[in-house]
């Protein structure tokens, strides 16, 4: 598991902890099955609250991406190649979402919004 939290960014250390872990099952980087650190043990690595690390925990499982064996800890969930898909589908279109609704504001068309991602990626 391969953390960078930034102190400086405008989103909550929770988010970031949460999209990192995320993306890391998704890609396979972290293997289904795999016991996280416990709360304690990754608030002291990560130098955060505990609250922090629980409400990251907390998210990640309501996305069905790890599971809780109470007194024995935080897996990762095994999910088949084709539930990864979703999950990752959901999760994108979860951002997709909100971030169309920030362009639309501005009055940008969809094709704008097309030709901006375009550069941008």
């Amino acid at each position: 598991m391969n953390i960078a939290i930034s102190n400086t960014s405008e989103k909550p250390i929770y988010q970031q902890l949460f999209e990192q872990i995320s993306a890391q099952i998704i890609k396979g980087e972290i293997n289904q099955g795999y016991n996280l650190p416990p709360i304690r043990q990754a608030a002291k690595e990560l130098s955060v609250s505990i609250i922090t690390i629980k409400k990251a925990w907390e998210e990640l499982e309501r996305c069905g991406l790890i599971y809780t064996i109470t007194g024995k800890g935080c897996f990762v969930s095994e999910l088949s190649s084709v539930e990864v898909l979703q999950k990752r589908n959901e999760m994108i279109m979860k951002q997709m979402v909100k971030d169309v609704s920030y362009y639309k504001s501005f009055g940008l068309t969809l094709d704008e919004i097309i030709e901006l991602l375009q550069e941008s990626y």
